[in-house]
């Protein structure tokens, strides 16, 4: 697809919408994100997660999917309000913007079921088309923006020294204890036997898989899903996985790139995306994503395009914040050196830069207004590396756009909180504490910031 097939057919979502609501979003019906560990879900990753009921699943594993709180944001939508987890969406569209909601609807896997969701919308057994899931909470890493429902590691930290001094407590332990304590790999877990009953079904049905984690690479469903695709091809899949590439055990590394590696060359699905999370560039990207080794995981990122035929990709994950600002230019700079080297003949190195939402202290809002230069200014060398007529060697049109819908976001939500400044720095002054690290040392360029926020 062109970037400017992209666009219009995000264009031609939006007129179709129009059709049932203002407000609709095929998302919601043909789109789910679900956290097993903890029982949780949502739609994509904008709206908050909410729970399961459990007790549904034993006579309906699609429940995992169709969930009550999602049944009232469907009727909601249908009746042109909007929901208010949807917010995200709703402020990218308050700016003039379109939002995700269009072009997440735009795409095939969400369009080619408009008709039957627009006759019968409320339905309760409702098979999606695009899945994200996380088996296991198994992680490496500790993240900053994390906490311990999707990392064991946080988890550890969390009980060793307890909660951040943030108002509210930041990851207290009292809040992951109970029925909200993840489901450790080791037990019985109803939402994991729920999803393996509806996968035969599910997996019919499937365009977009994608499992995330914790740490794909330390769970076995991982590897129980590779076997099942080698064993069950199907021809119009995508499969997606999101990982730090950084792999405690080399072992699993190997094990994790010779089943991929079996899949791609059988041509067992139409396509693999690799998805790999990093924030920014070299050391502050180690800041941020606590246990990441940045040079081991580009070796692997390289790896991965040696090893695995051509037409399967690479797409960096960009969870915007703060801290991602001041470095974003090296990693754009390297993103546009690897597509040079091995896009040939179809494009192998895609990015993402999803917005972080929380916690607040560390969203780009925050920032003094001086920061957004440095955005616009990433934005120009995008530009001066675009144009069709480059050929794949150029940032897309709809990477361009993206970058200018946060930047709008980012001035119209511009928050010079006091209190949240007062987060930011109670937070990374315990976080060098705790991990032996320095920010400013680290992030040197940030000291007028730093200071601001531990007088605030």
């Amino acid at each position: 697809m062109s970037t400017s097939d992209y666009k219009s057919d995000a264009m031609m979502a939006q007129k179709k919408l129009e059709e049932v609501s203002p407000t609709f979003c095929l998302a919601k019906w043909n789109q789910v994100s679900l956290h097993l560990p903890t029982g949780l879900t949502n739609s994509c990753y904008h709206p908050p997660l909410h729970k399961i009921d459990a007790a549904q699943l034993k006579n309906n594993p699609a429940a995992l999917h169709n969930t009550a709180e999602k049944l009232d944001q469907r009727f909601k939508m249908l009746q042109g309000e909007r929901p208010d987890g949807c917010s995200y969406c709703w402020k990218i569209e308050d700016t003039g913007q379109m939002s995700d909601r269009h072009y997440r609807s735009g795409e095939p896997w969400a369009m080619e079921d408009f008709e039957a969701i627009k006759q019968n919308p409320m339905t309760t057994s409702w098979t999606p088309r695009y899945v994200e899931v996380n088996f296991n909470h198994a992680c490496n890493f500790k993240c900053s923006y994390c906490s311990p429902q999707f990392s064991t590691t946080w988890g550890k930290e969390t009980e060793r020294y307890g909660e951040f001094p943030t108002t509210p407590p930041h990851n207290a332990p009292e809040h992951f204890q109970g029925r909200n304590r993840p489901i450790p790999n080791r037990e019985d877990n109803p939402y994991v036997d729920a999803f393996w009953k509806w996968w035969p079904t599910l997996y019919k049905n499937l365009k977009h898989f994608r499992m995330t984690g914790g740490e794909p690479m330390m769970d076995h469903n991982t590897y129980k899903v590779f076997q099942y695709v080698i064993d069950h091809p199907k021809d119009d899949l995508h499969l997606n996985i999101t990982s730090n590439m950084c792999p405690p055990d080399p072992k699993l590394k190997q094990k994790y790139f010779n089943m991929l590696q079996t899949i791609c060359l059988q041509e067992k699905v139409e396509h693999v995306m690799q998805f790999v999370s990093v924030d920014t560039w070299g050391k502050q990207a180690e800041y941020i994503r606590n246990g990441l080794n940045f040079n081991y995981m580009m070796d692997n990122v390289e790896e991965f395009l040696e090893r695995i035929p051509h037409r399967n990709s690479i797409t960096f994950i960009i969870t915007y914040n703060n801290l991602s600002v001041t470095g974003l230019d090296k990693l754009l700079a390297k993103i546009l050196e690897l597509r040079k080297k091995y896009s040939k003949d179809y494009q192998r190195v895609w990015f993402d830069i999803p917005l972080l939402r929380q916690p607040k202290w560390q969203q780009i809002t925050l920032l003094p207004e001086s920061y957004q230069a440095i955005h616009e200014a990433n934005i120009e060398y995008m530009r001066e590396n675009s144009g069709e007529d480059k050929g794949l060697h150029i940032f897309k049109d709809f990477e361009i756009q993206k970058m200018l819908r946060n930047l709008a976001y980012w001035k119209k939500n511009a928050d010079a909180s006091a209190e949240q400044k007062r987060n930011f720095y109670a937070f990374f002054n315990e976080h060098d504490r705790r991990r032996r690290t320095n920010f400013l040392n680290t992030f040197p360029e940030m000291e007028e910031f730093w200071v601001e926020c531990k007088n605030a």
